[in-house]
């Protein structure tokens, strides 16, 4: 990882032209070629940046770029389409070089799959009495989440989403209109868990009979029993 803090302009090339001005900007060149262009401002979005695989080269200023106070030139190119960045140097203020090593990558808590698990094994939050049939029932069209009983013994088919919008509901409603063809099971009712669901999606669901339920995670976190339980 290399960070420059410097005083350049910026002008890009490809599908568009872009210019940025003169101005102290942070240049960020990561291990794996890519550049961004960051300001003090625009929280975590560059200005303009490259992906990868990129190519770097630097070069040096013609006479005239030197007379207007150019120290060096970047030219980085996309290599696998047209797009170039040009980055004039006016002055470096700091540098910095180091070797990040390799990222685990990001660890998600509170995905679909967590939910699923939790819910699972609090089952009675969709009801009173309910029992759990299973997890990830297998159907023509795919599995679904959650598939249990209520207290008056009618199948219901669960679908969870972190983030509970109208795709998710069309998702269900087939899950519904295939479950409701195996007499063995039907009539099968369904239940749109999420940690929030959109307006839009809420509407659906209710016009289509669909119960709504919002999942609390943290609280289904902390009411969890021993860990090794949650598994089916």
């Amino acid at each position: 990882m290399r960070l420059v803090i410097a005083d350049c302009s910026v002008d890009y090339s490809g599908r568009l032209s872009a210019h940025l001005p003169l101005a102290r900007r942070l240049l960020m060149l990561k291990g794996d070629g890519s550049i961004l262009i960051h300001s003090e401002t625009g929280s975590y979005k560059p200005l303009n940046w490259m992906n990868p695989p990129c190519n770097f080269s630097k070069h040096e200023p013609d006479e005239e770029q030197v007379a207007n106070g150019v120290v060096e030139i970047w030219r980085v190119s996309q290599a696998k389409t047209a797009d170039i960045l040009w980055i004039q140097i006016y002055q470096i203020h700091e540098e910095i070089y180091h070797e990040l090593g390799k990222d685990p990558g990001l660890i998600k808590d509170g995905v679909e799959a967590d939910l699923q698990v939790l819910l699972a094994e609090q089952i009675e939050l969709i009801g009173t009495g309910s029992k759990l049939i299973r997890r990830e029932y297998a159907t023509a069209i795919g599995p679904v989440d959650i598939l249990a009983k209520d207290a008056n013994g009618q199948t219901v088919a669960i679908e969870i989403k972190r983030r509970g919008e109208i795709d998710g509901v069309e998702q269900l409603t087939r899950y519904l209109e295939l479950l409701n063809r195996d007499a063995a099971i039907a009539p099968v009712r369904g239940i749109f868990a999420a940690q929030e669901i959109k307006p839009q999606a809420r509407t659906l669901a209710e016009d289509r009979g669909i119960e709504c339920l919002i999942l609390d995670y943290e609280a289904m976190k902390g009411e969890a029993a021993d860990p090794d339980s949650l598994f089916w």
